[in-house]
């Protein structure tokens, strides 16, 4: 007999999401994945200038902030069909890929971490072990014997003290934690050392774009990081070397802890690479643009259907009609009025409540489409397409992840074990890992520019009458982000952002087909239904984020709670 599982909210995430399940016989057979709250940007944005639109999308998240503002001065940049100066692009790049590091940190060490590693079973670990087994793993100086002594004292005392703090409220000695106690204390040191590293990262982020959360630093057209290196007010050489020093301490802690940190906890983990893999179309989108009109990547994007990594189509550049005319999105089962599916561009956002009905509409988000197909977005879409592309620097680190993964667990690991859920966890190290050495190359193209003189970071925008419309992507540290735009007379008529959340968190569509989350629950084991453990590991390695910022209304649209955050 089946019985019902709901997990109402999701923590350690952004945003507000429930999760329901049909499990029988210890196994999902059936989930559903809703939103329970409205973003409402768009609304808001109607009658706007164009000019203004970034400042408010990035206010859609505390967390995911560069990647609004990024998307929607490119979607009005590919209305007006601009181009943008190289050390526009560069200084938008670096601040993306650091951005990137930090919260690709963050997600696998504060709000995945905690669903593998059990703290408190790091208290029976053997120090000498636990040393050589870091050592063996690494040669990151943090692999000491006085470190490891360290942080089991300071565990130790926050346990004797009844106050956990940040390890609070976890499934500890659940059967599903397998790790050896000293793997344990292993990743909680590495736990508290990643704290330190995405400071660093914040602080990279802060000098180039003004200040962090919610950069000041982009514009339609370019940039406003004025360029001077004679100029204490301005970025010059003394800011760029800081930035440089920064991010090489952020890349060495990526590629020798935290990338083997995750290959170490897929290996020991390896039955759960046969489980999450759910939909097996990926889609990603291009990157790191290398020139002023955005025909030439660092990063590289496109689509992979059915796992097959041998049918990978790329996108080619910022106006490619491969992406811009397949997009879709469907509010078959979304808390909106009607039961359409449309192009964004054609979309309206007229929210109309009803209740959870799981054969009805049960979710604020709504369930983009790719040819009429589900897409799984996210680090693991870009690695998959990167791989099947030939990309350098992705073929490099999985094939390196993959060995090691092999050596580890003592058996032979490919490339069709990413589709899964500790894969989802490789493709984001392995991601941070490219995105470490792409920030310095891109740190040098910069530099090298200016060193020719070039000081542009600016192009100004034009408005002619009439009707434009525009889409702006970006490979955001979730998956594919897409904003589109319809100006007329130089004004706001319609706005709608499709982000990665959207892709993998959106219920069925008028077909019934599931989206990412509720398929890779299924087939998923639970040992214990009153602790869905299982449950927690699969949907926090798409890493939520569910839009913040909302007003919780009654029927009748008025509001009834508000809480203020001290």
């Amino acid at each position: 007999m089946a019985q019902k599982i709901t997990v109402d909210p999701i923590t350690r995430i952004e945003g507000h999401l429930r999760i329901d399940a049909e499990v029988e016989g210890n196994t999902i057979k059936k989930a559903w994945s809703s939103g329970q709250m409205w973003r409402g940007i768009e609304v808001i944005l109607k009658g706007r200038d164009p000019r203004d639109a970034w400042l408010f999308t990035q206010r859609i998240c505390g967390v995911c902030t560069t990647v609004h503002a990024i998307a929607s001065v490119r979607a009005v940049e590919n209305a007006l069909q601009m181009e943008i100066p190289l050390n526009a692009q560069y200084i938008r790049n670096l601040v993306l890929a650091i951005h990137a590091l930090h919260d690709h940190i963050v997600h696998f060490y504060v709000l995945s971490a905690l669903d593998w590693v059990d703290v408190v079973s790091a208290l029976k670990a053997d120090i000498n072990e636990t040393t050589k087994l870091a050592q063996s793993l690494s040669d990151w100086p943090g692999n000491s014997k006085e470190r490891f002594k360290a942080v089991k004292d300071k565990l130790k005392a926050i346990v004797e003290s009844g106050q956990l703090g940040p390890f609070a409220n976890a499934y500890w000695g659940h059967p599903a934690m397998i790790l050896p106690p000293e793997v344990n204390l292993m990743a909680v040191s590495h736990y508290l050392e990643a704290l330190d590293y995405q400071r660093k990262a914040d602080s990279a982020i802060a000098i180039i774009g003004g200040k962090n959360p919610h950069i000041q630093n982009l514009s339609v057209g370019g940039v406003t990081t004025a360029i001077n290196p004679n100029n204490e007010a301005t970025l010059n050489m003394e800011r760029l070397y800081w930035i440089k020093q920064l991010v090489s301490e952020v890349r060495d802690f990526i590629q020798k802890v935290y990338l083997i940190d995750v290959i170490a906890v897929g290996a020991l983990y390896k039955d759960w690479l046969k489980y999450g893999s759910g939909v097996k179309n990926y889609l990603a989108v291009p990157d790191m643009p290398l020139d002023t009109r955005g025909t030439k990547f660092d990063l590289p994007g496109g689509t992979i259907f059915n796992g097959d990594l041998k049918n990978a189509r790329a996108f080619k550049n910022f106006n490619d009609p491969y992406f811009r005319e397949n997009v879709q999105e469907s509010i078959a089962h979304s808390w909106y009025d009607g039961s359409w599916t449309k192009s964004p561009f054609e979309e309206d956002t007229i929210p109309k409540y009803t209740d959870f009905k799981p054969d009805g509409k049960y979710s604020w988000i709504k369930a983009p489409r790719f040819k009429g197909e589900p897409m799984q977005v996210g680090p693991l879409a870009q690695v998959l397409i990167g791989y099947a592309l030939g990309h350098e620097l992705t073929k490099k680190y999985v094939d390196f992840a993959l060995k090691k993964i092999s050596k580890i667990a003592g058996v032979n690991v490919g490339v069709e074990a990413l589709h899964s859920t500790p894969g989802r966890h490789l493709g984001r190290a392995i991601r941070a890992a490219i995105l470490s050495d792409l920030a310095l190359k891109h740190w040098e193209l910069l530099v090298e520019n200016i060193g020719r003189g070039d000081l542009e970071i600016f192009n100004p925008p034009t408005f002619p009458k009439g009707q434009q419309m525009g889409f702006g992507f970006h490979e955001a540290p979730r998956g594919t982000l897409s904003h589109w735009i319809v100006i007329e007379d130089g004004r706001i008529k319609n706005y709608q952002c499709v982000v990665p959340s959207t892709w993998n968190a959106g219920p069925r569509d008028g077909k019934g087909k599931p989206g990412p989350y509720e398929a890779a629950l299924v087939g998923n084991p639970v040992a214990i239904p009153e602790k869905p453990l299982e449950v927690l590991r699969t949907v926090h390695s798409f890493d939520p984020c569910i839009a913040c910022a909302v007003h919780c209304l009654d029927p009748e649209g008025k509001e009834f709670s508000r809480v203020k955050v001290l």
